[in-house]
């Protein structure tokens, strides 16, 4: 069954496999990758040029989900002046004194910047309702201001490009095992990576209500299958390349007075 990744509506995650593929073979969705990678590289020269709107990439999944792989594969042909990546951790003592919006609205990228959001506002109706952080009357009306300031962005120019990277916890414990095994790996894993694993379930309905609560047609999730990386990253590249080219942008015309410049 074919599985659109572009949510408009209620959905249920348990009914998007985590393994499908859409039948493509590796090498053949490897060569398309690049591809699109190499439009993303050439749109993202107009929009840095034109200094109109700024892209925001947001990742959200598990640990192991590859949300680094994918922005790593994503911006292969990106020149890296005209990126501005966070990584939403816990929040500092400075960030807890403010609304829990103000450090995400520090990080929206300039116009004609690429914005990367590895994990971000999300975590507040995420792991704060999991690990019960926060009362449940707290983070409940964080859907509503949520989907708020993501108006408020795409009435400003700011396109905000939302992936969920969804992998199954088999897969999950497949990548672990093999951090585990090679040294070279062993510094990804960390043991709040299994505390996190023993809250599966909880995960899993508080992603699936973040997706349906906060899907608006200005700003939909993406649901990614992610238990096969070349086609987790064939499809966030396909997605963003697509997205620019929906700005229809051209070159700045060029300034009249440069007619008139001699270079000697």
């Amino acid at each position: 069954m074919k599985q659109p990744i572009l949510i408009r509506g209620k959905i249920r995650l348990k009914n998007f496999d985590p393994a499908f593929c859409a039948g493509l073979e590796k090498e053949a969705a490897r060569a398309q990758t690049q591809k699109w990678t190499r439009r993303i590289g050439e749109r993202q020269e107009l929009l840095y040029a034109n200094a109109r709107n700024s892209l925001v990439i947001l990742f959200q999944g598990m640990d192991a989900s590859g949300k680094d792989g994918a922005v790593k594969r994503l911006l292969e042909f990106v020149n890296p002046a005209g990126v501005e990546t966070t990584n939403f951790k816990a929040p500092s003592a400075e960030e807890r004194a403010h609304d829990f919006l103000w450090r995400v609205h520090k990080a929206v990228p300039r116009f004609g910047n690429i914005g990367i959001f590895n994990r971000s506002h999300y975590e507040e109706v995420l792991i704060v309702r999991v690990l019960e952080l926060q009362p449940r009357a707290v983070w409940q009306a964080r859907y509503d201001q949520i989907n708020d300031f993501e108006r408020i962005l795409a009435e400003n120019g700011v396109m905000v490009l939302k992936f969920f990277l969804h992998l199954s916890k088999a897969e999950q414990a497949r990548r672990f095992k093999e951090r585990l095994a090679d040294p070279n790996k062993n510094w990804k894993f960390a043991l709040d990576d299994l505390k996190m694993r023993a809250h599966w379930a909880g995960f899993q309905q508080a992603y699936e209500d973040a997706i349906n609560r906060c899907s608006p047609k200005y700003c939909p999730w993406h649901v990614v299958p992610a238990d096969h990386k070349w086609y987790r990253d064939y499809m966030v590249a396909q997605t963003v390349a697509k997205a620019l080219e929906d700005l229809h942008m051209k070159w700045p015309a060029p300034r009249k007075d440069l007619a008139r410049l001699k270079i000697r």
